[in-house]
């Protein structure tokens, strides 16, 4: 099977030299204020789509469970390093393109700072969709091509392309940005019906954040979030979607809306080789009992994105 290329973080140090050491305490602080904004008080069990090293996950604290995905395992093992191995985080490295994962699991997804690298958006959405249980809360982070600073570029013809086009702009290889109204069309063409919309990073500016304090700087940006209702403009953009509770076809045994979800992590996940949903635990490894794919097992990490040898 053919799937669009990845953004690989393996072997980066993102967290430390973008996050920690990058000078974006403003950025991280204003996506926690639209975080708690969107969030349900509490759930069973959350997906985060694009883990990385698991910075927002903390935030995510009134799910029961939450499944860390991110392709690069250095990023997962980072996560480990930061949350700890318990039973309540489970790390998975895998294609988003081929989510291992029983269709209607999760009654919360998030996806934040990880579309931005999808060559193919809306197949990397659908592939959400069929993981969601109906009424599940999806929540989206983008980035925004029809930003201020993109628009007066544009108009002053300092920029070829178009900030009012709704096709996604490759501004660097695997690095979109996206119109908003393009990404509202998809969700809802997929069955999500949009509940809200922030925009983020308001003051995205080297010199405002070199003068004012990160938390006045995020408080500021939180005063403003709420215009997303009305009009997006900023580099940032969150949307809150909900799964129409009419749809997806559950596999055999869940029932609609309120699927009993495994105890044992393992029996989470389907074959992404073959969509078998029978993986049985050989301890270092899980195998399909239908096409006999095996998937490692390492350190904590399920490895879905090759099958073993």
């Amino acid at each position: 099977m053919t799937t669009p290329p990845v953004c690989n973080y393996e072997g980066s140090d993102y967290q430390t030299s973008f996050w920690d050491q990058g000078g974006r305490a403003y950025e991280d602080q204003a996506e926690a204020i639209a975080l708690k904004r969107m969030l349900p008080k509490s759930g069973n069990l959350m997906l985060e789509l694009g883990a990385g090293a698991g910075r927002n996950t903390p935030r995510y604290a009134g799910f029961e469970r939450v499944v860390l995905l991110d392709y690069s395992t250095t990023q997962l093992q980072q996560a480990q390093e930061r949350l700890g191995r318990s039973d309540r985080y489970i790390y998975a490295a895998a294609d988003i393109y081929r989510l291992p994962f029983l269709d209607g699991l999760f009654d919360a997804a998030t996806m934040i700072r990880a579309l931005h690298h999808m060559a193919d958006a809306p197949k990397a959405l659908a592939q959400v969709r069929n993981v969601l249980q109906p009424n599940a809360v999806f929540i989206l982070e983008f980035a925004n091509k029809l930003n201020l600073k993109a628009i007066f570029r544009y108009l002053l013809g300092r920029q070829k392309w178009s900030p009012f086009a709704l096709e996604p702009v490759e501004f660097v290889e695997l690095n979109f940005d996206f119109h908003p109204k393009a990404i509202r069309n998809w969700l809802e063409e997929l069955g999500f019906s949009i509940e809200k919309t922030l925009t983020v990073s308001h003051f995205r500016l080297g010199l405002l954040k070199k003068v004012i304090p990160a938390k006045i700087l995020a408080a500021l940006d939180g005063v403003f979030q709420p215009t997303g209702r009305l009009f997006q403009l900023t580099p940032s953009v969150f949307v809150k979607s909900k799964v129409k509770g009419d749809a997806l076809s559950l596999s055999k045994g869940q029932r609609s809306g309120s699927m009993v979800i495994p105890e044992k992590p393992a029996a989470f996940f389907k074959c992404p080789e073959c969509g078998g949903t029978e993986l049985i635990d050989m301890g270092d490894h899980l195998k399909c009992s239908h096409c006999n794919s095996r998937w490692a097992v390492r350190d904590g990490i399920y490895d879905f994105r090759e099958q073993l040898k």
